[in-house]
């Protein structure tokens, strides 16, 4: 009881000291209004500017760590951090999410150039920069076949390149793969250029795989590849597919007449290739009649045909060739550098007039006799026949021909007909240079005044001795020595017009029975001097024999 009345009377001893009186006046604005009372954050703070934007909390300073217990799940986070947790720059992402896919645009530059970092292969400058350019021109670049697959990539949606030329550059099957994997889907590219690119019949197997899809494709070269037989099979079934290529090149690429005979069956079912290029391969074999029959029977859209280089010959492939005339559309038929006579020809010449369109007709280099000829010209003077270009070099022809040549020019002017040599008696016109060359040497040989030489008896003489070639310096110093003033030129020309065989290494030489068969014929009237008889020879008397005694007296 004591002490809580002493409590008490401490409270009742309390006395006011001092009592604050208001100031406050009716002119004064309220405290709240007090500019002494502002307080002006510094806008600079980055702790403030990270709190407005929400990455920074300065938590409670005034709470003591020791009544919080560390465990409490209404915990948030350490009192001592006040930062929060740092935001995912894209781990999760990254890890949970696929990756996005970067779209590159269709003219396939930056696509190629990335690929190209991809696979650490070297940038070809000149291939990227002409993506945008209607055509891509690699002729023999030494390209590396790996490389060749970022290009197909980069082709496979173009919409500018319309050509290419892969010339010379050795790809493999592999390259041949993707090359196939992008016309699947190029729906630009009209010509493709692989001449001499050694792809066999497994890179024409890849390349054809899927060149069934892509209808734009119009040119295909293939020439100097080594298809074979092998890589033909892989064609046929192409062209049975529906194949929609118009121009095809495969020359030179060992084809016998057993590959080109796969196509038969094929052909009834899709046959619209307009140009055919089969040259310099090995057509001559059995097979090439039913594959020219096949032609002739399944389309009317062959524009070119050629057949150069493939030793044809004989009655059948005449009367094929005699059928492949009567195509519609045929303009243009190269039969050069063949076996081609007699039987063939006639064959061929009858099948003129059955050729509507045919412009130009190629028989340079066959062994036609001069009766082929003219019997290719006889059909030409007929008036249904509508070639304009016919083509015979290194083909003989006879004054008859000549003759109806003249003839058929008259009424068909722009008939364009080449032969090679005439045989047959004709006169040759201008000057015989045999003459001018001997009209020299009988001017120097009269020349001197004194010693004159007489070419003609000099050259029997040679031909007496049994001298056939001479070199010109041999007759120039013969011909000096008997006094005659010639010089090395004017011999020179004689081994050029009475040449003889060459002996050693470019020795020039004169054959000596020419010059004295033309110089009989100039100088007719000279001829050596007889010569003498040889003297008998002395009989020798023997020695035992005895001297008759003369029967008469002597005389004393």
């Amino acid at each position: 009881m004591s002490s809580e009345s002493g409590e008490s009377d401490d409270e009742n001893k309390m006395e006011t000291v001092f009592e604050a009186v208001s100031l406050e006046s009716s002119g004064d604005p309220p405290m709240e209004q007090w500019s002494s009372l502002e307080v002006v954050y510094d806008v600079e703070n980055s702790k403030r500017v990270l709190q407005e934007e929400g990455l920074y909390d300065p938590g409670a300073p005034d709470i003591c760590p020791k009544y919080i217990t560390m465990s409490s799940s209404s915990v948030e986070r350490h009192v001592y951090y006040r930062y929060p947790a740092i935001t995912d720059p894209g781990i999760m992402a990254a890890l949970l999410k696929p990756e996005e896919t970067i779209i590159y645009s269709d003219n396939g530059q930056d696509l190629y150039l990335a690929l190209c970092k991809e696979m650490n292969q070297c940038v070809v400058r000149c291939f990227h920069k002409e993506l945008l350019c209607d055509k891509i021109n690699l002729r023999y670049y030494g390209l590396n076949p790996v490389a060749v697959r970022a290009m197909a990539m980069a082709l496979a949606y173009n919409k500018f390149v319309k050509e290419i030329y892969f010339t010379e550059n050795f790809l493999n099957t592999d390259a041949c793969y993707h090359l196939g994997q992008m016309l699947a889907t190029n729906r630009c590219l009209v010509a493709l250029d692989l001449s001499g690119c050694r792809i066999g019949h497994e890179g024409v197997r890849h390349l054809l795989a899927n060149l069934l899809k892509n209808r734009t494709l119009k040119i295909l070269n293939l020439s100097r590849n080594e298809v074979g037989d092998e890589g033909m099979a892989y064609f046929a079934d192409a062209v049975f597919n529906g194949l929609f290529i118009k121009e095809v090149n495969l020359s030179r690429n060992n084809i016998t007449g057993k590959g080109m005979s796969l196509l038969v069956e094929p052909f009834q079912t899709y046959n619209y290739i307009t140009h055919w290029d089969l040259s310099y391969n090995k057509l001559f074999t059995p097979g090439t009649y039913a594959f020219l029959m096949a032609i002739a029977e399944t389309t009317k859209n062959v524009i070119n045909m050629n057949l150069s280089w493939n030793a044809l010959s004989g009655f059948r492939i005449g009367q094929a060739l005699k059928q492949l005339l009567t195509v519609r559309d045929l303009q243009h038929l190269n039969l050069s550098n063949n076996k081609l006579q007699d039987e063939a020809i006639e064959q061929i010449s009858l099948g003129l007039s059955a050729a509507k369109k045919l412009v130009s007709l190629n028989l340079s280099y066959n062994p036609m006799t001069p009766t082929d000829a003219l019997a290719i010209l006889k059909q030409l003077n007929l008036r249904k026949v509508h070639v304009s270009c016919v083509n015979m070099e290194n083909v003989t022809v006879n004054k008859v021909f000549l003759k109806l040549l003249d003839q058929v020019m008259s009424f068909k002017p722009k008939l364009n007909v080449t032969y090679g040599y005439v045989v047959g008696s004709f006169k040759g016109l201008g000057p015989d240079e045999r003459e001018l060359l001997f009209n020299r040497l009988e001017y120097l040989c009269k020349r001197p005044k004194k010693n004159k030489v007489d070419i003609a008896l000099i050259l029997l003489q040679l031909q007496k001795d049994k001298v056939l070639l001479m070199p010109p310096k041999e007759l120039f110093d013969l011909v000096s020595h008997a006094g005659a003033p010639v010089d090395n030129d004017l011999m020179d020309e004689v081994a050029n017009i009475f040449p003889g065989p060459r002996v050693g290494r470019g020795g020039a030489t004169i054959n000596i029975n020419a010059m004295v068969e033309y110089s009989i014929r100039k100088f007719p009237d000279r001829k050596l001097p007889p010569s003498p008889p040889p003297e008998p020879e002395p009989r020798s008397v023997p020695t035992s024999e005895k001297k008759p005694k003369s029967k008469g007296k002597k005389k004393g």
